[in-house]
């Protein structure tokens, strides 16, 4: 069979399949955890004012939690669907979303809820892909599976100083089913980096990034750094590298606003200098066996010229490489034995890549073995909140 011929058949199996899948019978018991039914219990649901939407909603006051689902026995987290009254930023980054899995004391999950869902940065627009979404940009969807063995639990917190009036959610499981030995547990954790030092069996499943881009670097390009994966046993080196921050989210030479499945960009706001995007290895799996670690260098780029006036001016960079044109010319300025000023004669004209400071926030997204987390507590509101507009 001609390779064609052959990928054709394979799509055309594969689409017969997931069809299947829609008309199969499953053994998988359906539940929805929701202010009309916090347990989810079968035939519990809508009991308040005689069953005319008695309680749709529930209220966060400041500084307390909310318990979106606590459930028994196995299962897997299917879908979450929140809204709430309050989508301003430093809302959406004071609200703390926490998942347990399996009684474990230390959250698997523990991330501002605004930065779990995307876009980040305390923002909201419209967007879809593989795993998140908000139709409207009023809305926070996701369709993570989330499986679990004894029990799990969604915790909601208010951080702030503020009421939270209404929140609305469903929780969306299946229980009936059990999980085999490979089965892992899902994570979350927000830091300013990617994604912390990590142990155990797992994979890396994708990150949400927020970028706050310093006014004093002024319009110049900030997204020249590279992606780096650290798995196992790497040390001085990671086994995977990318070619730069667009590069890495699927697009180049620069950044716009676009949606895809598993790579976009739903903010490119070059007047308030917010860059919000995301990339999820679902076609191209990222396995651990011991550890991981993922880094996103903070690397910019601009014309010499514009480097060298940034210099003069004070402001803090360290120019790292200079292109005049092609490969041959691609000059390595931190392997001189001295340092070299951008005004020296002896260097061409060209693009100067290096390091700046700006506001980088992310929110990876991972496997592992183990139900709790890993042990390295959520930012206080205060540093979560800071440099947001």
């Amino acid at each position: 069979m001609r390779p064609a011929v052959f990928a054709l058949a394979l799509m055309t199996l594969t689409s017969l399949a997931r069809a299947q899948d829609l008309y199969e019978f499953q053994p998988a018991v359906p539940r929805w955890a929701s202010p009309e039914n916090p347990n989810g219990a079968q035939g519990e649901g809508g009991r308040e004012n005689r069953g005319a939407k008695g309680r749709p909603f529930e209220t966060l006051r400041a500084g307390q939690s909310l318990t979106l689902a606590h459930i028994r026995g196995a299962g897997v987290i299917r879908r979450i669907w929140i809204t709430v009254a309050d989508r301003s930023p430093r809302m959406l980054r004071a609200l703390r979303l926490e998942m347990f899995w399996d009684g474990a004391a230390v959250p698997a999950v523990a991330v501002p809820f605004g930065d779990f869902f995307g876009p980040g940065l305390g923002q909201t627009t419209s967007f879809e892909n593989a795993l998140f979404s908000s139709p409207e940009g009023r809305s926070f969807n996701a369709v993570v599976p989330m499986p679990f063995r004894t029990a799990a639990r969604i915790v909601l917190t208010n951080d702030s100083a503020i009421d939270l009036t209404h929140v609305f959610y469903d929780i969306d499981y299946t229980q009936g089913a059990t999980h085999g030995a490979d089965t892992l547990y899902f994570h979350a954790a927000w830091r300013r980096e990617l994604l912390p030092r990590v142990e155990g069996r797992g994979r890396y499943l994708g990150v949400s990034v927020g970028v706050i881009t310093d006014p004093a670097y002024g319009e110049t390009w900030w997204g020249e750094g590279e992606v780096k994966v650290y798995l196992d046993d790497d040390a001085t080196g990671p086994t995977l590298v990318g070619t730069g921050t667009e590069d890495y989210i699927g697009t180049g030479w620069g950044q716009g606003v676009y949606v895809h499945r598993y790579q976009g960009a739903p903010i490119a706001d070059t007047t308030r200098r917010l860059w919000a995007f995301y990339r999820f290895h679902v076609p191209d799996p990222i396995f651990f066996s011991r550890a991981c670690h993922v880094t996103l260098q903070q690397i910019g780029g601009a014309a010499k010229a514009d480097v060298h006036k940034l210099v003069t001016s004070g402001v803090a960079l360290t120019p790292i490489t200079l292109d005049a044109g092609d490969r041959d010319r691609f000059l390595h300025l931190l392997d001189r034995t001295r340092p070299i000023a951008l005004d020296d004669p002896s260097l061409p004209d060209g693009w100067v890549n290096f390091y700046r400071r700006d506001d980088v926030s992310a929110t990876a997204y991972f496997y592992l073995d183990r139900p709790a987390g890993i042990g390295v507590p959520l930012a206080a509101v205060a540093e979560r909140t800071a440099g947001l507009p």
